[in-house]
């Protein structure tokens, strides 16, 4: 069993920029792929992008450029960076675990809140 914690979440200004964070407990956080995924008030889940296992990274072609995922295996923590915030980037980010190379999610956080004030 793998639990996710997000965190990081909040208020910000158009602009600016978050770093959200995913704890991860167990010992097993190098096994897995690490997504990214948000979901805004009425809308269908979104996917953001991932870090594989061994650090390489992809993202949609609507997420290229404003957002950036990283891992620290030593810390069991996955990040997702969001630079130059926009009202529409507000929703529930939420982090996933993989053990099939992003085709699925095993595991799933209980998200953390990101809302851009204009």
């Amino acid at each position: 069993q793998v639990q996710l914690v997000e965190s990081g979440g909040g208020l910000v200004q158009t602009g600016g920029s978050l770093r959200l964070s995913c704890a991860t407990s167990g010992r097993t956080f190098r096994r897995y792929d690490m997504g990214w995924f948000r979901q805004a008030p009425g809308k269908e889940r979104e996917f953001v992008g991932l870090v594989w296992r061994d650090g390489s990274t992809f993202y949609p072609d609507s997420m290229k450029g404003r957002f950036s995922i990283s891992r620290d295996n030593a810390e069991n923590t996955v990040y997702l960076q969001i630079n130059s915030l926009k009202p529409e980037d507000t929703a529930v980010y939420y982090c996933a675990a993989s053990s099939n190379y992003g085709q699925a999610y095993d595991y799933w956080g209980q998200g953390t809140q990101v809302t851009v004030s204009s």
